[in-house]
């Protein structure tokens, strides 16, 4: 009984080493950030606190898995190109709208109003989720609806924030519709970026109100919008204002 709990007690102090390992490499890795890219053993341990021996083993162990390499003399440590296969695998997964959803969920609740995800898709914004206002009278678009860019509050929060040598930006301004101002269309972008979000009038409803604000990738880049539709009735003045914030924060 002795010898067998012995082994026992070697197991559970193994796997508790093991696990400790794991963590202490975790803790590596998130070490890494936009503002600290690199650093030494010394920059490392500053920030984790981990004895050199301990530090030098865990690292030559993520740079054989291609996590983190080592550059320069002397030596700096960066993440290695196996996270990129990592966020790869993990972009793949990526599904906006159940993401969106609960998020979208709750400003229907706080604002009553139907409210949409839209995702930029060459020179136009396509509707992928839509949660229908409860009121009597409410505006809907239609899941799968799509739009040229430049038209709505929904396509021109994507529009304002696009990168203006981006390829698809320069296809954009040349597939305009007819009946779209170009000059109109700027100072409205413009009010956009600055508000952080755009409102439109009446432009494929009469009487509806549109509000919408851009959302971004994890590269920083324009990816889609969220939108809100209602009557003027109800959007106007404070409430349009309120609701506006409301966008803003969800996206």
């Amino acid at each position: 009984r002795e010898s067998m709990s012995g082994k026992a007690a070697d197991r559970g102090g193994g796997e508790a080493e093991g696990v400790r390992a794991v963590s202490r490499a975790i803790d590596i890795l998130q070490a890494f950030t936009p503002a600290r890219p690199s650093m030494s053993v010394v920059e490392l341990q500053q920030v984790l606190g981990l004895s050199r021996p301990t530090l030098y083993r865990l690292l030559q162990t993520l740079a054989a898995k291609g996590l983190v390499r080592a550059e320069g003399e002397p030596q700096r440590f960066s993440l290695g190109p196996g996270i990129l296969s990592l966020a790869h695998v993990c972009m793949s997964c990526f599904d906006a709208a159940k993401l969106a959803r609960p998020i979208l969920e709750r400003l229907r609740n706080e604002t009553d109003e139907t409210v949409a995800l839209f995702l930029l898709r060459d020179d136009k914004r396509l509707c992928v989720l839509e949660l229908i206002s409860r009121q009597p009278l409410a505006i809907s678009r239609g899941l799968g609806e799509t739009e040229h860019i430049s038209r709505g509050a929904s396509g021109k929060a994507i529009l304002a924030f696009l990168d203006e040598n981006d390829a698809i930006a320069a296809s954009i301004w040349n597939t305009l519709p007819a009946g779209v101002d170009g000059r109109k269309l700027q100072e409205e972008l413009a009010r956009t970026r600055r508000d952080g979000f755009a409102v439109s009038r009446s432009e494929r409803f009469a009487g509806a109100v549109a509000i919408a604000a851009p959302i971004f990738d994890h590269g920083g880049r324009v990816a889609g919008s969220i939108g809100l539709f209602g009557p003027e009735t109800r959007l106007d003045g404070a409430r349009l204002a309120h609701a506006a914030s409301l966008v803003v924060e969800a996206a």
